[in-house]
């Protein structure tokens, strides 16, 4: 067994620069494995949605990831610096803003002040206010600024918006996507909430029983699986026809209609309706769906 944490990404995948890899990745607490052979990637640069319910081993994959956790097998890669937010976006009260920079700053040799302090001005959040304070919208947005001040190349997210109006909500979520198209930072972000990572992230990683089910470019993911719907009679056919270049990957019967969720196009006669699923759609089908080996493999990069 390896016991590694990196932070260097060296080769690329189908053309594209890898800003985290994880390899084989296992992290054991006791005698229970919390990730077992948890193994992903997202290219530079993209907003990458980690999806799982509450034990999948979202939390334990991040806290890897930035080294807050070494794992028992496996390997991290990380392009650049890790910089991380937790859940419950610790700062220490008694800190005025002001001293919660100046803190940040002698532990963080690549800081930017001058960002940092601009970026709290223009949020209108003043230095003087001891942040235990601040609200939870505007201590989100100090933490946040904490960790983008650091230049990371991946910025990890847990559960940033848990707590937070949708105001809040909202403006922390313009952040991220502003620090990606001025300075091309990978973010990883955590959220229970899937609507809203669709209309950010274009990444995603479904985390279940400590292992990675899907992983790879929204857009692709939902254009290469299908919901058909057709009579019950014809599920015999139906799972014929996608025996070979299709997979199933949920199933459910209500009445005499039978629905799939299928990766891949099969060949189907008239009895079938056929249509893309929607982003909650494939993370329920993937989250629900068989819990072994026979869920379909995907590849970290699609070629």
């Amino acid at each position: 067994m390896t016991d590694q944490v990196t932070n260097q990404v060296t080769d690329q995948d189908a053309g594209q620069d890898i800003a985290l890899r994880t390899t084989g990745l296992g992290v054991r607490r006791r005698r229970t494995w919390v990730l077992r052979d948890c193994s992903l990637a997202v290219p530079a640069g993209r907003v990458a949605a980690l999806v799982g319910p509450n034990g999948a081993g979202k939390t334990t994959l991040m806290h890897t990831i930035v080294g807050l956790l070494t794992p028992r097998e496996g390997t991290v890669e990380v392009s650049g610096e890790a910089a991380f937010m937790a859940q419950d976006r610790p700062l220490y009260g008694d800190f005025t803003v002001a001293e919660t920079l100046a803190f940040a700053r002698r532990l963080n040799p690549g800081w930017d002040d001058a960002f940092a302090r601009d970026r709290l001005a223009a949020a209108g959040i003043p230095l003087d206010r001891r942040t235990a304070r601040l609200s939870g919208g505007q201590q989100a947005q100090v933490a946040l600024t904490v960790a983008l001040a650091r230049r990371p190349g991946l910025l990890v997210l847990d559960e940033p918006l848990a707590g937070l109006d949708p105001l809040a909500r909202h403006d922390v979520m313009r952040a991220l996507m502003a620090e990606v198209a001025e300075r091309g930072t990978t973010i990883l972000i955590s959220s229970h909430v899937v609507a809203e990572l669709r209309e950010t992230c274009d990444w995603l990683v479904v985390l279940r029983d400590g292992r990675v089910r899907l992983c790879g470019d929204i857009e692709e993911l939902l254009a290469g699986h299908l919901v058909l719907s057709g009579p019950a009679e014809a599920a015999d056919a139906v799972s014929g026809a996608v025996s070979g270049a299709a997979r199933v990957v949920a199933a459910s019967r209500t009445g005499r209609r039978v629905r799939l969720l299928v990766r891949g196009a099969p060949a189907l006669d008239a009895r079938w309706s056929a249509r893309n699923p929607d982003l909650e759609e494939l993370v329920m089908a993937y989250l629900r769906g068989p819990r072994a080996a026979d869920v379909p493999r995907t590849e970290a990069v699609p070629a």
